[in-house]
């Protein structure tokens, strides 16, 4: 079977495709800009994008900051033409200077959650960018586009529904972790899909919505479209590609999971996260890891209570230092056996 394109208001992406978001720069220009220039949607994290920059440790929000217009126009320059998105956590320290960055070097489309994007329209008033809300209970879908309708008189240009298999921070609890195991999560879908509805007819416009969490192959892909979907996200299997921006020695980690080494671990922002174990993981749970220095990345982050530093974490994990890293992965990741292209990969995943 075919996919249809994916349509955003006034932007088409060929394959209804979005590569998720990953960061420490796990996603960064290379991998977004492949995946656009394939038809898909290639997504950039805001999270510490400017990591490589001279003056990080010194100068972060500015380093980061001139680190994801870089990889923007980056992106956009090797898509020839392609969309390009950045998601943005809400959790982030600078929240609004991102978006604004996001918008002023072009991207075509945010993609926020880690928290509802509650005042995600104004910062966008004016632009024709696009912006997507990460939702995972119904209960978050229907509060923010409720407040997004009475405060701004708008909705949801695309909604992400974000399942429990998702990779990296998840929006449940470890119990629910566990309860949707084996259930799946086409009930919930149905029901965000009716609220995404009502609004979609009060403003008479298309709200595509894509499912996020544990797909894998075509068929999952067929399965989500006949539910209702329009697309699916995309992320741990990205990694395992040529031209994804990580260290080669984290993309062997995926090669090379097996099922027993998936875990829920705590994170330090107070939120469960689905990562590989490691010397890192069993560590942190019986010592805590010294903190000698806060980038300042995170809302409710105290840097004298927490067991280790989660930017510190995430950046060894894109530089392959994988002792001291916090490895995120999504539920699927022992299913990866070799490495890949990002062209080959969408091709397989169209049903080539």
């Amino acid at each position: 079977m075919q996919l249809k394109p994916l349509k955003i208001g006034d932007l088409t992406a060929r394959l209804p495709i979005i590569q998720g978001g990953m960061g420490v720069g796990i996603s960064l220009s290379s991998l977004a800009g492949a995946v656009a220039k394939e038809g898909g949607i290639g997504v950039i994290s805001a999270a510490h994008p400017g990591y490589m920059e001279p003056d990080f440790d010194t100068n972060t929000r500015e380093a980061n900051l001139r680190g994801l217009g870089k990889h923007i126009r980056r992106a956009k320059e090797i898509s020839q033409g392609g969309i390009v998105g950045v998601n943005i956590m809400c959790a982030m320290e600078g929240y609004n200077d991102f978006v604004r960055c996001s918008v002023e070097n072009g991207a075509d489309l945010i993609i926020s959650g880690a928290g509802l994007p509650v005042d995600l329209p104004a910062l966008v008033a004016g632009s024709n960018v696009k912006i997507a809300p990460i939702v995972s209970p119904p209960k978050a879908a229907r509060v923010l586009l409720k407040r997004w309708d009475k405060h701004y008189q708008r909705t949801a240009d695309l909604v992400v529904i974000e399942g429990p298999k998702a990779g990296g921070h998840l929006g449940y609890s470890p119990e629910e972790v566990e309860a949707h195991k084996d259930t799946g999560y086409d009930k919930e879908i149905l029901e965000i899909l009716d609220i995404v509805k009502e609004y979609a007819e009060k403003y008479q416009q298309d709200i595509p919505v894509v499912f996020a969490g544990g797909v894998f192959t075509h068929e999952d892909i067929l399965h989500y479209l006949s539910l209702g979907c329009s697309g699916v996200q995309i992320a741990s299997r990205f990694v395992a590609t040529e031209e994804c921006d990580a260290d080669i020695r984290f993309k062997e980690a995926y090669i090379k999971a097996k099922k027993e080494d998936i875990v829920i671990v705590k994170s330090p922002v107070g939120m469960p996260g689905r990562a590989l174990n490691n010397d890192f993981i069993q560590r942190t749970r019986i010592q805590r890891d010294p903190i000698t220095k806060c980038w300042h990345c995170l809302h409710k982050c105290d840097m004298a209570t927490i067991p280790y530093c989660i930017t510190k974490a995430l950046i060894h994990a894109a530089k392959g230092d994988l002792d001291n890293a916090l490895i995120f992965c999504g539920d699927e990741v022992d299913r990866i056996h070799e490495m890949t292209t990002v062209p080959k990969l969408m091709a397989e995943l169209c049903g080539a």
